[in-house]
């Protein structure tokens, strides 16, 4: 019989691991992978954008599902303190554009590592192997039962199995089936952060191409404004993706349509950008409109824009009517894709849903339906926009489960007076 078993040997489990270790427990670390820390690999491309530079209240900000629930375990362990144990762990980071945080190698493999070595030092015990039941006794943990048929024995238990998004890397939702099978109410998963598919086809003949420095606005059927956005955008073969599109995924809610445009141009306004527009015609006057528009779009666009303008790529660019400029110059400002809803949650970065909030104290992350029984991480139902904001909710739960698992304050400023 150990002290506590920590289910789950991604960043929130790992973490929270070594957290109950250094407060003295003995810890079991349950993973059913070859590999530790799989889906840390994956994160920011594979350079792991560990947090982001904010305080603590910003964090929550960029959490659209649940905020005031890690406002407590975030105030305690906030981003400042996030970096300051992946560099006293031998990990130098560096802020980039956003405030988004990464190990100056770009390596995603040194968090990993420096989580490994965490719970080493700490005496952490590494078990291979799947969870198929938690076992209670008298509403308390007693343990948890393998699919191999061993069973593991401890009064303390930390579910930190990840949501259901990326499967491969062992995020299958088995958290859920093992928390509500104790009791606990699952907020039905669905992806966040996830590419969006179009209903129509212009994003498939723009397939590959990538976009800077556009901004997007989110709109619902009532022409409600829902997100705005700067940055990045990829049109794929079903619709599109990129960061601004993850990002604007997270406001989506099931029952809703939603139309996205793209302001190809955000830096012109519209006088600014029908002058530019004018320039180049006179400069082309002589030309076919296809080839009058190379120093405006990027060559593949430019068909798909002719098209939607009702254009004739054909037409002479001293023949383009007022009228038609001017449609030009909306659609540029406002380039509209009709949304016929996410992808599968399994290509979503993370999961919105999971185990539901009101059944988790806030301060120590235990259940308060099963004595001993502590989560961490996606399987909780928060989740947050791209930037860090995610790991950060893993490390922010992690430390409030491994410090209340191993019988600690939330706070440690709390354990020294």
């Amino acid at each position: 019989m150990t002290d506590c078993i920590v289910i789950g040997g991604g960043a929130a489990g790992l973490f929270a691991a070594g957290v109950a270790a250094s407060g003295g427990l003995r810890v079991q670390l349950l993973e059913k992978n070859e590999k530790l820390g799989k889906k840390l690999y994956i994160t920011g491309k594979g350079r792991c954008n560990v947090t982001n530079n904010c305080p603590y209240h910003e964090v929550l900000k960029n959490v659209p599902r649940n905020p005031r629930f890690l406002s407590a375990c975030m105030s305690v362990f906030p981003p400042a303190r996030t970096m300051a144990f992946f560099e006293s762990q031998g990990v130098p980071l560096k802020i980039e554009r956003g405030e988004r945080v990464f190990p100056v190698s770009d390596h995603a493999s040194d968090i990993t590592a420096a989580l490994e070595r965490f719970c080493r030092a700490g005496g952490v015990e590494l078990v291979r192997g799947t969870a198929a039941e938690l076992l209670t006794q008298d509403g308390a943990m007693r343990g948890v039962r393998l699919t191999d048929g061993r069973e593991l024995l401890a009064g303390r238990v930390i579910l930190a199995t990840g949501g259901c998004s990326y499967p491969l890397t062992g995020s299958d939702g088995s958290g859920y089936r093992l928390a509500s099978a104790v009791g606990h109410t699952i907020t039905p998963p669905t992806g966040s952060l996830v590419p969006l598919e179009e209903d129509g086809g212009w994003c498939a003949q723009l397939q590959g191409l990538s976009l800077r420095n556009i901004a997007i606005r989110l709109k619902d059927e009532r022409g409600k404004r829902v997100y705005d956005d700067f940055g990045e955008l990829l049109f794929t073969h079903f619709g599109l993706s990129g960061p601004t599109v993850l990002s604007a995924s997270a406001h989506m809610q099931a029952g809703h349509q939603y139309t996205l445009y793209i302001d190809l141009k955000p830096a012109l306004d519209e006088g600014t950008l029908d002058a530019r527009i004018l320039r180049d015609f006179t400069k082309y006057q002589n030309k076919n409109l296809a080839n009058a528009l190379v120093e405006l779009y990027p060559r593949s666009l430019i068909p798909v824009m002719i098209a939607r303008a009702g254009m004739d790529p054909e037409q002479k660019v001293n023949a383009v009517t007022r009228a038609q400029r001017h449609a030009l110059m909306e659609l540029t400002k406002s380039f509209p894709v009709v949304i016929r809803g996410k992808r599968p949650v399994e290509e979503a970065i993370v999961t919105s849903g999971g185990v539901s909030v009101r059944e988790i104290d806030n301060r120590s992350m235990q259940s308060r339906l099963v004595e001993g029984l502590h989560f961490a991480g996606e399987v909780i139902d928060v989740d947050a926009y791209t930037g860090g904001f995610n790991l950060q909710i893993a490390w922010a739960t992690g430390w409030a489960a491994g410090r209340a698992a191993a019988g600690l304050p939330l706070s440690d400023k709390e354990e020294s007076k």
